[in-house]
């Protein structure tokens, strides 16, 4: 699974890479956790870097008590929860989750040891995501009764999961999951393809690294530079 990651890159670098500008003020973020507002793009305002939850509302749901953080790549499109967003259908769709590092955890005699993986040359790269906008039911009514066009009270949630896959060779040692990275050339494809499956793999694992890091990346109250420090 996918459940921390970081994206420290100078926001001028990854304006840059993506070739999209940030909608909102950048924060570095050394523990990015479930719950948290955290940038992707979305296949609907490519152009455009904005924060999301992490943490899917598919739009019909009856309510948010269940926020799945990932989605599995082999049942993506045939899922009640995230069809949807796969099938770009309404309120949901496909985007890109911005990452330069994502963490995992090995099981020890002495408790869960994290890891941090990323590329060897530290470069920012996208994860597969799913988004989705949900509203609840009673902003829903509200919006019938003020009629077409009329938002008395936004309380909708733009959230995201993200896509996960077989481990590749290196995240195989740490964990039997890992998100699914982009290749840059197919990044657009994800977005806006109508059939983006075969980008659903794990990428390679010849260029990246796995760094024992700091047990104190366990509690997502910590975010700060030092986590993402090797240790012995």
């Amino acid at each position: 699974m996918c459940g921390r990651y970081t994206l420290f890159v100078d926001p001028d670098d990854l304006e840059e890479r993506f070739d999209a500008t940030f909608a909102e003020p950048f924060e570095p973020r050394y523990n990015a956790a479930p719950g948290q507002r955290l940038p992707v793009i979305a296949d609907d305002e490519p152009e455009t870097i904005h924060t999301l939850e992490w943490g899917f509302v598919p739009p019909w749901a009856d309510d948010d008590a269940n926020a799945p953080i990932n989605a599995r790549a082999e049942t993506v499109a045939e899922t009640p929860t995230f069809r949807d967003a796969y099938r770009r259908d309404g309120a949901a769709g496909r985007c890109l989750v911005l990452a330069d590092g994502f963490y995992e955890w090995v099981e020890t005699k002495d408790g869960k040891r994290p890891y941090r993986v990323a590329f060897e040359d530290g470069r920012p790269f996208a994860m597969a995501g799913l988004r989705a906008r949900w509203e609840p039911p009673t902003t829903q009514a509200s919006l019938a009764a003020f009629g077409d066009g009329a938002d008395p009270e936004d309380d909708g949630r733009e959230t995201f999961a993200v896509v996960t896959t077989e481990p590749n060779d290196l995240v195989a040692d740490l964990h039997h999951r890992m998100a699914v990275v982009l290749d840059p050339g197919d990044e657009r494809r994800w977005l806006t393809g109508d059939d983006p499956s075969d980008l659903l793999a794990p990428h390679p694992a010849e260029e990246m690294r796995a760094d024992p890091v700091s047990t104190a990346v366990n509690s997502p109250a910590n975010d700060d530079p030092s986590l993402v420090e090797p240790v012995e």
